[in-house]
Protein backbone atom coordinates (compact mmCIF):
# COMPACT_ATOMS: atom_id res chain seq x y z
CA UNK A 1 0.00 0.00 0.00
CA UNK A 2 1.12 3.64 -0.85
CA UNK A 3 0.22 6.10 1.41
CA UNK A 4 3.82 7.93 1.93
CA UNK A 5 2.81 10.99 -0.67
CA UNK A 6 0.10 12.42 1.59
CA UNK A 7 1.53 11.78 4.84
CA UNK A 8 4.95 13.41 4.00
CA UNK A 9 2.29 16.70 3.23
CA UNK A 10 1.00 16.27 5.91
CA UNK A 11 3.93 15.78 7.99
CA UNK A 12 5.85 18.95 7.10
CA UNK A 13 2.83 20.68 7.27
CA UNK A 14 2.18 20.47 10.80
CA UNK A 15 5.99 21.74 11.96
CA UNK A 16 8.00 -8.84 18.21
CA UNK A 17 7.10 -10.89 15.94
CA UNK A 18 6.27 -15.18 15.86
CA UNK A 19 8.51 -17.01 12.91
CA UNK A 20 5.65 -18.17 10.93
CA UNK A 21 5.55 -21.74 9.01
CA UNK A 22 6.05 -21.07 5.47
CA UNK A 23 4.47 -22.79 1.80
CA UNK A 24 6.51 -25.18 0.68
CA UNK A 25 8.30 -23.73 -1.91
CA UNK A 26 9.86 -26.97 -3.08
CA UNK A 27 6.81 -28.61 -4.12
CA UNK A 28 3.85 -28.24 -6.55
CA UNK A 29 1.73 -29.86 -3.16
CA UNK A 30 0.13 -26.29 -2.24
CA UNK A 31 -3.62 -25.85 -1.23
CA UNK A 32 -5.77 -25.17 -3.69
CA UNK A 33 -8.60 -22.85 -3.81
CA UNK A 34 -11.28 -23.41 -6.49
CA UNK A 35 -14.23 -19.97 -6.30
CA UNK A 36 -16.89 -19.91 -8.59
CA UNK A 37 -18.47 -16.39 -8.01
CA UNK A 38 -21.25 -14.55 -9.44
CA UNK A 39 -21.76 -10.69 -9.20
CA UNK A 40 -24.95 -8.94 -8.80
CA UNK A 41 -25.04 -5.64 -9.59
CA UNK A 42 -28.55 -4.92 -8.36
CA UNK A 43 -28.32 -6.19 -4.84
CA UNK A 44 -24.11 -4.73 -4.42
CA UNK A 45 -23.61 -8.97 -3.63
CA UNK A 46 -20.86 -11.53 -4.45
CA UNK A 47 -22.21 -14.92 -4.18
CA UNK A 48 -19.76 -18.07 -4.46
CA UNK A 49 -18.90 -21.53 -3.30
CA UNK A 50 -15.52 -22.13 -2.81
CA UNK A 51 -14.03 -25.92 -2.78
CA UNK A 52 -10.75 -25.82 -0.37
CA UNK A 53 -7.71 -28.29 -1.20
CA UNK A 54 -5.77 -28.30 2.29
CA UNK A 55 -2.33 -29.80 1.88
CA UNK A 56 -0.77 -30.58 5.44
CA UNK A 57 2.74 -29.11 4.86
CA UNK A 58 3.44 -29.08 8.67
CA UNK A 59 4.65 -31.20 10.69
CA UNK A 60 1.56 -30.90 13.09
CA UNK A 61 -1.74 -33.08 13.20
CA UNK A 62 -4.45 -30.83 11.74
CA UNK A 63 -7.92 -31.55 13.47
CA UNK A 64 -9.39 -28.32 12.39
CA UNK A 65 -9.07 -25.51 9.75
CA UNK A 66 -9.60 -21.28 10.24
CA UNK A 67 -10.08 -19.32 7.92
CA UNK A 68 -10.07 -15.32 7.90
CA UNK A 69 -13.27 -13.60 6.80
CA UNK A 70 -11.59 -10.16 5.84
CA UNK A 71 -14.94 -8.72 4.34
CA UNK A 72 -16.86 -9.12 7.66
CA UNK A 73 -15.02 -6.32 8.78
CA UNK A 74 -17.50 -3.94 6.52
CA UNK A 75 -20.39 -5.28 8.25
CA UNK A 76 -22.71 -2.83 10.38
CA UNK A 77 -21.31 -3.11 14.11
CA UNK A 78 -17.73 -4.22 13.67
CA UNK A 79 -15.93 -3.99 16.85
CA UNK A 80 -12.66 -3.01 14.32
CA UNK A 81 -14.00 -0.51 11.53
CA UNK A 82 -12.43 -1.20 8.30
CA UNK A 83 -11.65 2.49 7.20
CA UNK A 84 -9.35 4.88 9.91
CA UNK A 85 -10.23 7.94 11.24
CA UNK A 86 -8.16 9.89 8.21
CA UNK A 87 -10.05 7.90 5.42
CA UNK A 88 -12.54 10.80 5.84
CA UNK A 89 -13.35 10.39 2.08
CA UNK A 90 -13.69 6.61 1.85
CA UNK A 91 -17.68 6.68 2.24
CA UNK A 92 -18.33 9.02 -0.56
CA UNK A 93 -22.12 8.38 0.16
CA UNK A 94 -22.25 8.34 3.76
CA UNK A 95 -21.51 5.66 5.84
CA UNK A 96 -22.13 1.89 3.92
CA UNK A 97 -22.84 -1.41 5.18
CA UNK A 98 -21.45 -4.92 3.55
CA UNK A 99 -20.25 -8.23 5.34
CA UNK A 100 -19.51 -11.55 4.46
CA UNK A 101 -21.73 -14.09 5.21
CA UNK A 102 -21.27 -18.07 4.79
CA UNK A 103 -23.96 -20.12 4.40
CA UNK A 104 -22.68 -23.45 4.25
CA UNK A 105 -19.63 -25.44 4.69
CA UNK A 106 -19.45 -28.85 3.55
CA UNK A 107 -17.06 -32.08 4.37
CA UNK A 108 -16.87 -31.30 7.98
CA UNK A 109 -18.59 -32.30 11.42
CA UNK A 110 -19.12 -28.89 12.23
CA UNK A 111 -18.59 -25.17 11.71
CA UNK A 112 -18.78 -21.89 13.43
CA UNK A 113 -18.21 -17.98 12.67
CA UNK A 114 -16.47 -16.39 15.32
CA UNK A 115 -13.15 -14.98 16.64
CA UNK A 116 -12.43 -11.32 18.13
CA UNK A 117 -14.84 -9.83 15.85
CA UNK A 118 -16.65 -12.35 13.71
CA UNK A 119 -13.79 -12.56 11.15
CA UNK A 120 -12.92 -16.02 11.70
CA UNK A 121 -14.56 -19.60 10.13
CA UNK A 122 -13.43 -22.56 11.72
CA UNK A 123 -14.38 -25.65 10.48
CA UNK A 124 -14.10 -29.17 11.91
CA UNK A 125 -12.64 -32.13 10.06
CA UNK A 126 -14.53 -35.08 10.11
CA UNK A 127 -10.85 -36.90 10.91
CA UNK A 128 -7.71 -35.35 11.65
CA UNK A 129 -5.02 -34.46 8.69
CA UNK A 130 -1.37 -36.02 9.07
CA UNK A 131 1.68 -34.45 7.58
CA UNK A 132 1.41 -34.59 3.62
CA UNK A 133 -2.35 -35.63 3.85
CA UNK A 134 -5.20 -33.90 2.42
CA UNK A 135 -8.73 -33.02 3.12
CA UNK A 136 -11.72 -30.84 0.79
CA UNK A 137 -14.14 -28.01 2.06
CA UNK A 138 -16.72 -26.77 0.18
CA UNK A 139 -17.92 -23.23 1.42
CA UNK A 140 -20.12 -21.48 0.09
CA UNK A 141 -20.94 -17.24 1.39
CA UNK A 142 -22.42 -14.15 0.07
CA UNK A 143 -20.05 -11.01 0.05
CA UNK A 144 -22.34 -7.69 0.49
CA UNK A 145 -20.74 -4.75 -0.67
CA UNK A 146 -20.39 -1.19 0.89
CA UNK A 147 -20.28 1.62 -1.07
CA UNK A 148 -16.73 2.68 -0.58
CA UNK A 149 -13.33 3.84 -1.95
CA UNK A 150 -12.18 1.04 -0.43
CA UNK A 151 -9.85 -2.14 -1.35
CA UNK A 152 -13.25 -4.45 -0.88
CA UNK A 153 -16.45 -2.56 -2.24
CA UNK A 154 -17.91 -0.22 -4.90
CA UNK A 155 -16.52 2.74 -5.72
CA UNK A 156 -17.54 6.26 -6.56
CA UNK A 157 -16.75 5.23 -10.42
CA UNK A 158 -18.72 1.77 -9.92
CA UNK A 159 -15.85 -0.24 -10.11
CA UNK A 160 -16.25 -2.86 -7.62
CA UNK A 161 -13.09 -3.91 -5.78
CA UNK A 162 -12.55 -7.23 -4.52
CA UNK A 163 -9.87 -7.59 -2.54
CA UNK A 164 -9.92 -10.82 0.44
CA UNK A 165 -13.76 -11.46 -1.55
CA UNK A 166 -12.85 -15.37 -0.44
CA UNK A 167 -12.30 -17.05 3.03
CA UNK A 168 -8.53 -17.19 3.56
CA UNK A 169 -7.08 -20.15 5.37
CA UNK A 170 -5.35 -18.32 8.67
CA UNK A 171 -1.66 -18.81 8.44
CA UNK A 172 -0.08 -21.14 10.74
CA UNK A 173 2.46 -21.14 13.17
CA UNK A 174 3.75 -23.66 15.87
CA UNK A 175 1.87 -22.08 18.64
CA UNK A 176 -1.21 -22.27 16.19
CA UNK A 177 -3.28 -20.12 13.38
CA UNK A 178 -2.78 -16.40 13.21
CA UNK A 179 -6.11 -15.12 13.80
CA UNK A 180 -6.06 -11.21 12.82
CA UNK A 181 -8.82 -8.52 13.31
CA UNK A 182 -8.70 -6.54 10.83
CA UNK A 183 -7.16 -3.23 11.45
CA UNK A 184 -7.76 0.19 10.14
CA UNK A 185 -3.86 0.92 10.04
CA UNK A 186 -1.46 -0.87 7.67
CA UNK A 187 -2.41 -4.21 5.76
CA UNK A 188 -3.45 -6.92 8.47
CA UNK A 189 -3.15 -9.70 6.40
CA UNK A 190 -0.40 -12.88 7.17
CA UNK A 191 -1.03 -15.20 4.44
CA UNK A 192 0.51 -18.51 2.58
CA UNK A 193 0.96 -19.16 -0.93
CA UNK A 194 -1.88 -21.55 -2.64
CA UNK A 195 -2.32 -22.28 -6.12
CA UNK A 196 -6.05 -20.54 -7.29
CA UNK A 197 -8.80 -20.83 -10.09
CA UNK A 198 -11.31 -19.04 -10.03
CA UNK A 199 -14.36 -18.09 -12.20
CA UNK A 200 -16.39 -15.06 -11.88
CA UNK A 201 -20.22 -14.71 -13.76
CA UNK A 202 -21.19 -10.93 -14.32
CA UNK A 203 -22.94 -9.04 -16.71
CA UNK A 204 -21.76 -9.29 -20.74
CA UNK A 205 -21.09 -5.43 -20.22
CA UNK A 206 -18.33 -5.69 -17.46
CA UNK A 207 -15.16 -6.33 -17.91
CA UNK A 208 -12.75 -8.09 -14.89
CA UNK A 209 -9.01 -7.29 -14.20
CA UNK A 210 -8.11 -10.00 -11.95
CA UNK A 211 -4.36 -11.60 -10.61
CA UNK A 212 -5.03 -14.63 -12.90
CA UNK A 213 -4.27 -16.10 -16.28
CA UNK A 214 -7.68 -16.19 -18.43
CA UNK A 215 -8.65 -19.63 -19.18
CA UNK A 216 -11.44 -19.61 -20.92
CA UNK A 217 -14.66 -17.12 -21.08
CA UNK A 218 -18.39 -18.54 -21.69
CA UNK A 219 -21.59 -15.96 -22.73
CA UNK A 220 -25.21 -16.87 -22.02
CA UNK A 221 -27.90 -14.44 -22.25
CA UNK A 222 -26.61 -11.43 -21.00
CA UNK A 223 -24.03 -12.80 -18.37
CA UNK A 224 -20.55 -13.54 -19.34
CA UNK A 225 -18.47 -16.51 -16.93
CA UNK A 226 -14.36 -16.50 -17.40
CA UNK A 227 -12.52 -18.71 -15.45
CA UNK A 228 -8.58 -17.78 -14.47
CA UNK A 229 -5.68 -19.79 -13.03
CA UNK A 230 -3.13 -18.25 -11.04
CA UNK A 231 -0.23 -20.18 -8.78
CA UNK A 232 2.01 -20.32 -6.12
CA UNK A 233 0.38 -16.82 -4.78
CA UNK A 234 -0.36 -14.95 -1.61
CA UNK A 235 -4.29 -13.80 -2.35
CA UNK A 236 -5.88 -13.42 -5.73
CA UNK A 237 -7.96 -10.59 -6.24
CA UNK A 238 -10.33 -8.32 -9.06
CA UNK A 239 -11.99 -5.54 -10.01
CA UNK A 240 -14.81 -5.49 -11.91
CA UNK A 241 -15.80 -2.52 -14.32
CA UNK A 242 -18.79 -1.89 -17.61
CA UNK A 243 -16.83 0.79 -18.04
CA UNK A 244 -12.79 -0.33 -18.55
CA UNK A 245 -10.62 0.43 -21.19
CA UNK A 246 -7.28 -1.14 -21.35
CA UNK A 247 -3.56 -0.18 -22.82
CA UNK A 248 -1.13 -3.07 -22.79
CA UNK A 249 2.55 -3.63 -22.12
CA UNK A 250 4.92 -6.03 -22.04
CA UNK A 251 8.12 -6.77 -19.69
CA UNK A 252 10.14 -10.16 -20.11
CA UNK A 253 7.30 -12.02 -21.24
CA UNK A 254 4.64 -10.82 -18.57
CA UNK A 255 1.63 -9.38 -20.03
CA UNK A 256 0.60 -6.26 -18.77
CA UNK A 257 -2.50 -4.52 -18.92
CA UNK A 258 -3.73 -1.04 -17.56
CA UNK A 259 -7.77 -0.68 -17.03
CA UNK A 260 -8.93 2.48 -16.86
CA UNK A 261 -11.97 4.59 -17.63
CA UNK A 262 -12.46 7.60 -19.97
CA UNK A 263 -11.20 8.32 -23.33
CA UNK A 264 -7.21 8.00 -23.00
CA UNK A 265 -4.96 6.28 -20.85
CA UNK A 266 -3.16 7.88 -17.95
CA UNK A 267 0.14 8.98 -19.71
CA UNK A 268 2.70 6.71 -18.86
CA UNK A 269 1.76 4.51 -16.47
CA UNK A 270 1.74 0.78 -18.36
CA UNK A 271 5.34 1.74 -19.55
CA UNK A 272 6.30 2.72 -15.45
CA UNK A 273 4.83 -0.64 -14.53
CA UNK A 274 6.53 -2.32 -17.64
CA UNK A 275 10.06 -0.41 -16.29
CA UNK A 276 9.31 -1.86 -13.05
CA UNK A 277 8.89 -4.82 -13.64
CA UNK A 278 12.33 -5.37 -15.57
CA UNK A 279 14.43 -3.25 -12.96
CA UNK A 280 12.96 -5.28 -9.70
CA UNK A 281 13.42 -8.74 -11.94
CA UNK A 282 17.31 -7.15 -12.82
CA UNK A 283 17.76 -6.17 -9.42
CA UNK A 284 16.08 -8.80 -7.08
CA UNK A 285 14.89 -12.13 -9.05
CA UNK A 286 12.57 -12.69 -11.73
CA UNK A 287 9.24 -11.85 -11.39
CA UNK A 288 6.98 -15.19 -10.83
CA UNK A 289 3.38 -14.13 -12.72
CA UNK A 290 2.64 -14.71 -16.59
CA UNK A 291 -0.10 -11.28 -16.20
CA UNK A 292 0.06 -8.07 -14.22
CA UNK A 293 -2.73 -5.98 -14.09
CA UNK A 294 -2.48 -2.52 -12.88
CA UNK A 295 -6.39 -1.16 -12.23
CA UNK A 296 -7.26 2.76 -11.85
CA UNK A 297 -9.84 2.32 -8.89
CA UNK A 298 -10.76 4.68 -6.36
CA UNK A 299 -9.39 4.36 -3.21
CA UNK A 300 -9.22 6.31 -0.05
CA UNK A 301 -4.82 5.03 -0.15
CA UNK A 302 -3.63 5.92 -3.56
CA UNK A 303 -2.56 2.72 -4.08
CA UNK A 304 -2.93 -1.02 -2.96
CA UNK A 305 -0.68 -4.46 -4.18
CA UNK A 306 -2.20 -8.01 -4.79
CA UNK A 307 0.15 -10.96 -6.50
CA UNK A 308 -0.40 -9.50 -10.25
CA UNK A 309 -2.48 -6.99 -9.28
CA UNK A 310 -2.53 -3.47 -8.34
CA UNK A 311 -4.75 -0.86 -7.89
CA UNK A 312 -4.30 3.00 -8.28
CA UNK A 313 -6.40 6.06 -7.22
CA UNK A 314 -7.17 7.55 -10.61
CA UNK A 315 -7.42 10.77 -8.97
CA UNK A 316 -3.64 10.92 -8.65
CA UNK A 317 -1.74 13.68 -10.28
CA UNK A 318 0.52 11.93 -12.98
CA UNK A 319 4.31 12.39 -11.01
CA UNK A 320 2.37 10.68 -7.82
CA UNK A 321 0.54 8.00 -10.00
CA UNK A 322 4.03 7.21 -11.74
CA UNK A 323 5.59 6.78 -7.97
CA UNK A 324 2.46 4.74 -6.21
CA UNK A 325 2.86 2.42 -10.05
CA UNK A 326 6.40 1.68 -9.27
CA UNK A 327 5.60 1.11 -5.07
CA UNK A 328 3.07 -1.39 -5.55
CA UNK A 329 5.12 -2.98 -8.59
CA UNK A 330 7.96 -3.07 -5.98
CA UNK A 331 5.57 -5.29 -3.94
CA UNK A 332 5.16 -7.89 -5.83
CA UNK A 333 9.08 -9.09 -4.82
CA UNK A 334 7.99 -7.51 -0.98
CA UNK A 335 4.89 -9.65 0.22
CA UNK A 336 3.66 -11.25 -2.66
CA UNK A 337 6.42 -13.20 -3.56
CA UNK A 338 8.62 -13.13 -0.41
CA UNK A 339 5.90 -12.62 2.29
CA UNK A 340 6.31 -11.37 5.97
CA UNK A 341 4.26 -10.42 8.48
CA UNK A 342 2.71 -7.37 8.04
CA UNK A 343 0.95 -7.46 11.27
CA UNK A 344 4.05 -7.18 13.74
CA UNK A 345 6.27 -6.17 11.38
CA UNK A 346 5.42 -3.94 8.55
CA UNK A 347 8.59 -2.45 8.04
CA UNK A 348 9.48 -5.68 6.58
CA UNK A 349 7.42 -5.13 3.45
CA UNK A 350 6.43 -1.02 3.24
CA UNK A 351 10.21 -0.13 4.37
CA UNK A 352 11.83 -2.38 1.70
CA UNK A 353 9.39 -1.68 -1.16
CA UNK A 354 9.31 2.05 -0.39
CA UNK A 355 13.35 1.65 -0.39
CA UNK A 356 13.24 -0.35 -3.88
CA UNK A 357 10.83 2.26 -5.64
CA UNK A 358 14.07 4.50 -4.17
CA UNK A 359 16.48 2.27 -6.38
CA UNK A 360 14.04 2.33 -9.42
CA UNK A 361 13.80 5.81 -9.94
CA UNK A 362 17.67 6.35 -8.61
CA UNK A 363 17.79 4.11 -12.46
CA UNK A 364 15.51 5.87 -14.19
CA UNK A 365 16.21 9.62 -13.76
CA UNK A 366 13.80 10.86 -16.39
CA UNK A 367 10.98 10.40 -13.76
CA UNK A 368 12.00 13.24 -11.85
CA UNK A 369 13.02 11.90 -8.51
CA UNK A 370 16.38 11.50 -7.20
CA UNK A 371 17.58 9.22 -4.47
CA UNK A 372 18.62 12.85 -2.13
CA UNK A 373 15.10 14.04 -2.69
CA UNK A 374 13.14 10.85 -1.94
CA UNK A 375 16.09 10.48 1.06
CA UNK A 376 15.73 14.65 2.04
CA UNK A 377 11.90 14.34 1.81
CA UNK A 378 11.21 10.81 4.02
CA UNK A 379 13.79 12.57 6.54
CA UNK A 380 12.01 15.77 7.01
CA UNK A 381 8.24 14.08 7.23
CA UNK A 382 9.92 11.50 9.91
CA UNK A 383 11.19 14.65 11.45
CA UNK A 384 8.41 16.52 11.63
CA UNK A 385 6.39 13.65 13.11
CA UNK A 386 8.67 12.97 15.92
CA UNK A 387 8.54 16.54 16.64
CA UNK A 388 4.43 16.37 16.81
CA UNK A 389 4.36 13.30 18.79
CA UNK A 390 7.05 14.08 21.52
CA UNK A 391 5.08 18.02 21.73
CA UNK A 392 1.31 16.31 22.04
CA UNK A 393 2.47 13.47 23.88
CA UNK A 394 5.81 13.73 25.98
CA UNK A 395 7.22 11.05 24.47
CA UNK A 396 7.46 9.01 21.40
CA UNK A 397 6.98 5.17 20.55
CA UNK A 398 9.80 4.85 17.31
CA UNK A 399 10.24 1.20 17.15
CA UNK A 400 9.83 -0.54 13.98
CA UNK A 401 8.99 -4.43 15.03
CA UNK A 402 5.19 -3.81 16.56
CA UNK A 403 1.43 -4.54 16.21
CA UNK A 404 -0.23 -2.55 13.80
CA UNK A 405 -2.58 -2.30 17.11
CA UNK A 406 -0.30 -0.21 18.70
CA UNK A 407 -0.03 2.53 15.99
CA UNK A 408 -2.50 5.74 16.70
CA UNK A 409 -2.77 6.88 13.27
CA UNK A 410 -2.28 6.29 9.54
CA UNK A 411 0.28 9.34 10.62
CA UNK A 412 2.20 7.34 13.12
CA UNK A 413 2.45 4.59 10.62
CA UNK A 414 2.99 6.10 7.40
CA UNK A 415 6.17 7.49 9.22
CA UNK A 416 8.02 4.51 10.52
CA UNK A 417 7.08 1.94 8.06
CA UNK A 418 7.84 4.18 5.55
CA UNK A 419 9.71 6.52 6.15
CA UNK A 420 11.90 5.65 8.61
CA UNK A 421 12.35 1.82 6.58
CA UNK A 422 13.28 3.84 4.16
CA UNK A 423 15.80 6.02 6.17
CA UNK A 424 17.41 2.48 7.54
CA UNK A 425 17.77 1.07 4.32
CA UNK A 426 19.80 3.69 3.05
CA UNK A 427 21.89 3.63 6.07
CA UNK A 428 22.39 0.19 5.56
CA UNK A 429 23.35 0.84 1.53
CA UNK A 430 25.64 3.56 2.39
CA UNK A 431 27.06 1.29 5.23
CA UNK A 432 27.74 -2.02 3.12
CA UNK A 433 28.01 -0.28 -0.76
CA UNK A 434 25.93 -1.22 -3.20
CA UNK A 435 27.50 -4.56 -4.14
CA UNK A 436 26.82 -6.19 -0.81
CA UNK A 437 23.60 -4.37 -0.08
CA UNK A 438 21.85 -5.67 -3.38
CA UNK A 439 23.71 -9.24 -2.78
CA UNK A 440 21.89 -9.11 0.35
CA UNK A 441 18.66 -8.58 -1.01
CA UNK A 442 18.95 -11.32 -3.84
CA UNK A 443 19.85 -13.71 -1.73
CA UNK A 444 16.83 -12.82 0.78
CA UNK A 445 14.38 -12.97 -2.58
CA UNK A 446 16.06 -16.49 -3.61
CA UNK A 447 15.92 -18.17 -0.05
CA UNK A 448 12.17 -16.73 0.86
CA UNK A 449 10.41 -16.65 -2.21
CA UNK A 450 7.46 -17.70 -1.63
CA UNK A 451 7.53 -18.42 1.74
CA UNK A 452 6.70 -15.90 4.48
CA UNK A 453 9.91 -14.91 5.77
CA UNK A 454 10.53 -13.39 9.36
CA UNK A 455 12.35 -10.56 10.64
CA UNK A 456 15.66 -12.71 11.42
CA UNK A 457 15.54 -13.77 7.73
CA UNK A 458 15.96 -10.00 6.17
CA UNK A 459 18.86 -9.06 9.26
CA UNK A 460 20.59 -12.33 8.63
CA UNK A 461 20.73 -11.80 5.05
CA UNK A 462 22.28 -8.32 5.37
CA UNK A 463 24.39 -9.54 8.75
CA UNK A 464 26.07 -11.93 6.47
CA UNK A 465 27.88 -9.71 4.06
CA UNK A 466 28.44 -7.06 6.61
CA UNK A 467 28.20 -6.18 9.97
CA UNK A 468 24.67 -4.36 10.11
CA UNK A 469 22.87 -6.27 13.32
CA UNK A 470 23.57 -3.28 15.45
CA UNK A 471 22.54 -0.58 13.11
CA UNK A 472 19.48 -2.91 12.22
CA UNK A 473 18.77 -3.20 15.92
CA UNK A 474 19.09 0.37 16.98
CA UNK A 475 16.21 1.46 14.15
CA UNK A 476 14.03 -1.03 14.69
CA UNK A 477 13.89 -1.26 18.52
CA UNK A 478 13.68 2.78 18.49
CA UNK A 479 17.51 3.77 19.91
CA UNK A 480 18.57 5.07 16.68
CA UNK A 481 18.29 9.14 16.46
CA UNK A 482 17.64 10.63 13.38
Amino acid sequence: MNRITAFALAALAAVGAVPLAACNKKTDELCLYDIAATFDPSSSSLTARMTFDFVNDTADEIAELKFNLWGNAFREGAKYAPCSAQDTEAYYDGVSYGGMTVTGVEGCTGWETGGEDQNILTVALPQSVYPDERAQVAITYTLNLAHVNARTGITEDGTVNLGNFYPTLCAKTAEGYVQTPYYAIGDPFVSECADYRVSITMPQNFTAATSGRELSKKVEGDLCTTSYELKRARDFAAVLSDSFRTERAEADGCAITLYYQGDTPPEGLAQCAAESITYFSETFGEYAYPTFSVVMTPLSSSGMEYPALVMIDPSLESHDAAYTVSHETAHQWWYAMVGSDQVNSAWQDEGLTEYSTLCFFEAHPAYGFTRASMLGNATKAYRAYFTVYSQIFGQTDTSMSRSLATFSSEYEYANIAYNKGLIMFDALRASMGDERFFDALKEYFQTNAFTIADEEHLISAMDERYDTQGLMEGFLKGKTVI
